[in-house]
């Protein structure tokens, strides 16, 4: 198995912070979120065989910099070709051309923004125990804020039956995390998504169109998922894991 973490995104809503930062580099209690991930994927056994680094132009400079003083193994910096937000291809286009080349078996992919404190031991053992897509799923704390994430269901052997991106008016406050194990076959999933002209950007797209194809299950974390999409999330994740120091 090998990884692609997501960082190619430009985080607009986090300006100033991110004029010049890539978002996945900002510290979290004064460590890179990036370093974070990066220790997780890491930690895995059995050992990934790369982790693809999936990036933009813009930024590269400042990601080269960050990987020239860490000790990661098999860590490939991948950027896209675009120079620019309006450019760039999306997530789950990049995530069609970096497996659409791949060797390996399966794929572990992450969101380059996102912190949570569970290590990935489980999840993994869930992949390998049913060999079909699993994702990462928690709690969010309110139904307002369900509204801006990936809502599912599940029965209860865990296979999802029901996935909204970003619903109106969501159910539930279950919600599936940025946190994706694919077995190979999701090259070819992610090419017949691609060529039906769906949207290229927010992976969660995909899995709401990939779990009416095949089985897909949630694999449910300990405790809960900050996406760093605002300065509210980027303060509140500062504070919890300053706090755990």
């Amino acid at each position: 198995m090998y990884a692609i973490v997501l960082a190619g995104g430009y985080a607009k809503r986090l300006w100033p912070l991110t004029l010049d930062t890539p978002k996945a580099l900002l510290p979290i209690a004064g460590k890179p979120i990036l370093d974070y991930i990066l220790e997780k994927l890491e930690a895995l056994n059995p050992p990934l065989t790369r982790i693809v680094l999936s990036t933009n132009q813009h930024f590269q400079p400042q990601f080269k910099q960050w990987l020239s003083s860490r000790p990661y193994r098999n860590v490939v910096l991948l950027p896209d070709e675009s120079d620019s937000e309006v450019q760039k291809p999306g997530a789950i286009k990049a995530m069609a051309n970096i497996t659409a080349f791949a060797d390996e078996d399966d794929v572990l992919v992450i969101a380059g923004d996102g912190m949570f404190n569970d290590d990935l031991s489980g999840m993994m053992k869930a992949f390998y125990k049913k060999k079909t897509p699993v994702v990462a799923v928690y709690p969010v704390k309110s139904l307002e804020e369900a509204k801006r994430c990936a809502v599912i269901s599940a029965d209860k052997t865990g296979k999802i039956t029901a996935f909204a991106e970003k619903p109106k008016e969501p159910k539930t406050t279950q919600v599936c995390g940025a946190v994706y194990a694919f077995p190979k076959t999701v090259k070819n999933r992610l090419a017949e998504y691609l060529a039906e002209e769906l949207p290229a950007d927010q992976p969660g797209r995909f899995v709401e169109w990939l779990y009416k194809k095949e089985p897909v299950y949630g694999y449910f974390l300990k405790d809960y998922l900050w996406d760093i999409g605002t300065h509210e999330a980027y303060k509140e994740c500062n504070e919890h894991f300053g706090n755990c120091k």
